[in-house]
């Protein structure tokens, strides 16, 4: 098969995904690249909790900000472009890392299948996740392993993973010591002439870039593991058993490409001196999941840097059968992974949770557009679960925002509650204490939030309209599961919650839809939330039950109803 259109056909397939996938994955994906990007280039963004204690590297946000620069030097810095080609680049990235991950396997046509089709891969390929960029270096380094042969090409991008996301490390030790077994060169040449030589390179170049940006000495890498692992901060933002990677994580991910990867995994063991590489992958992945699991934070983006170990196995595998099976079988089993896997993509990458995505785009519109009755700039107060929408980088304006923030507990302070909790726990009276009623003017422009959230701050509202209304998740879905199972878990244990209480919480933080209210300007009457409370609070009372029927109110009587609001 030609290299070139190996190549290109990844490329086409990763930038695709940069045009097709427009929901929300997770909060990182542009608090922790696009926004601190944002801010170094044009000086004003947000900037989390992890870069205040300097947890997180520079590298790539800084690659991403010397994009920004350059289109802003070619005045093409617009929120489109903004958001569009730091995903080109991933996606460029990641397109790279498939064609390498093509010639490891040795141009086998069930790896290109494999990767190409894969749902997770092209749900994350494009995304400016930190997680995306490990698996691609890995990838990539991966291909350059010295397998058969010597070689030491795969050190550079394998040490700056590890910089860049330390729980690399996980793979690439037992790898490493693979390489020092087989080797003919000594393990003092190799470590000491090489090793050495390459990793304190990488280490000079990034804890250059953040000591500089931070504005102190700092190896993120170990500032990275005091916060996450010595001090489980993680543990924050929530947790599942030990069991979940092998039983629900890493299948998520691998998704129907799961089964030939557990038929490899079978025989493997079964054979283990037949298939050396395979062997050693199967120990690598095994290792990594047992480490990862001892950490009580999950996620299955965690997961995504193994895809390749095992994407190695399953196209090992399926090759292997393929030469016994007939073309029908072939193509039968063909079409079986391509439609699992296309469902799932679509689906997720094209409606669920496209809501936060598009109310930006929305508010980017208005941040242009508005301005108030006395000539001031938008003011935008996010009413929602923390980080739930992108931020700057999909605005680009130099306007007033503020959201609900959700900081670990950092002090170690007795029964701790972030401000989203504060929030929840009674909306009303947050809002009477940290947003000024008076004068109409001092109150936010704007107020976006899930739809369950407006019935119960309706007294807030008042004095707004809603002016948008935008599609987000046909299930409400948007809280975190970590988070959602820690709070059932504990509460269960006080035994104050039941079923209907833990689905009417999460009701109550997210919705189907996104609302956003605009502050009624000098003169304009406040009848469109009274009307729209007005009729809910009048449908309740339009239908009564009896044993045998429904009756109605007549007109005149609904009439009279409304009569009582006004």
């Amino acid at each position: 098969m030609n290299l070139l259109f190996v190549f290109f056909l990844c490329f086409a397939v990763r930038v695709a995904s940069v045009f097709i996938v427009k929901t929300f994955y997770v909060p990182d994906e542009y608090w922790q690249s696009l926004e601190v990007a944002h801010k170094i280039t044009f000086g004003y963004g947000y900037l989390t909790w992890e870069w205040v204690y300097g947890i997180r590297s520079y590298v790539y946000p800084m690659l991403i900000a010397g994009v920004y620069k350059l289109l802003a030097l070619l005045r093409l810095d617009t929120a489109q472009w903004l958001v569009i080609v730091p995903r080109i680049l991933q996606a460029t990235l990641s397109a790279y890392s498939d064609y390498r991950f093509f010639i490891w396997t040795g141009k086998k046509k069930w790896g290109l299948f494999l990767t190409i089709a894969s749902w997770f891969w092209f749900y994350m390929g494009s995304r400016t996740l930190s997680n995306t960029l490990e698996s691609s270096l890995t990838t990539i380094a991966l291909s350059f392993f010295p397998w058969y042969g010597e070689g030491i090409a795969y050190l550079w991008p394998a040490i700056l993973c590890c910089f860049l996301r330390p729980t690399a490390a996980i793979i690439w030790l037992p790898l490493v010591f693979y390489h020092l077994r087989k080797s003919k060169i000594s393990w003092t040449n190799l470590i000491f002439k090489r090793y050495l030589v390459i990793s304190l390179t990488v280490a000079a170049v990034v804890i250059g870039i953040d000591s500089y940006m931070h504005g102190r000495f700092l190896v993120t890498p170990y500032e990275f593991l005091k916060y996450n692992i010595f001090q489980n901060i993680g543990n924050f933002y929530g947790s599942h058993p030990w069991y979940w990677y092998f039983t629900v994580g890493l299948p998520t991910v691998l998704g129907i490409n799961f089964l030939p990867f557990l038929f490899g995994t079978i025989e493997t063991i079964r054979k283990h001196e037949s298939y050396p590489v395979r062997k050693y992958l199967l120990v690598t992945i095994v290792l990594a999941l047992a480490v990862l699991s001892a950490v009580e934070h999950k996620e299955f983006r965690f997961v995504t840097v193994l895809m390749p170990l095992c994407f190695y196995i399953a196209t090992d595998t399926l090759t292997r059968w393929s030469y016994k099976a007939s073309s029908l079988v072939l193509w039968i089993v063909a079409i079986l992974i391509v439609v699992g896997n296309a469902i799932p993509a679509w689906y997720l990458s094209t409606v669920h949770q496209r809501g936060p995505i598009d109310v930006m785009a929305k508010l980017g519109d208005i941040a242009v557009e508005y301005r108030s009755s006395e000539n001031r700039p938008v003011n935008i107060l996010f009413l929602m679960p923390c980080h739930s929408t992108p931020y700057y980088s999909h605005i680009h304006q130099n306007v007033s925002m503020r959201f609900l923030t959700c900081e670990p507990n950092l002090k170690q302070l007795p029964d701790y509650k972030d401000e989203a909790d504060l929030f929840f726990e009674s909306p009303i009276h947050w809002l009477r204490s940290h947003i000024p009623s008076y004068p109409r003017s001092a109150k936010p422009s704007h107020v976006v939030l899930y739809e369950p959230l407006a019935k119960t701050i309706n007294d807030f509202l008042v004095d707004y309209k809603q002016v948008c209304t935008i599609e987000n998740a046909e299930v409400n879905n948007n809280v975190d599961p970590n988070i959602i199972l820690n709070d059932w878990s504990a509460l269960m244990k006080e035994n104050e919650l039941n079923v209907d209480s833990l689905l009417q919480y999460i009701n109550s933080r997210t919705g189907k839809h996104i609302l956003v209210y605009q502050r009624l300007r000098d003169g304009e009457d406040n009848k469109f939330n009274r009307d729209e409370f007005k009729r809910d609070a009048t449908a309740a009372r339009l239908v009564e039950f009896d044993d045998d029927h429904l009756s109605y109110y007549q007109d005149d009587e609904f009439e009279t109803d409304r009569n009582l609001f006004n």
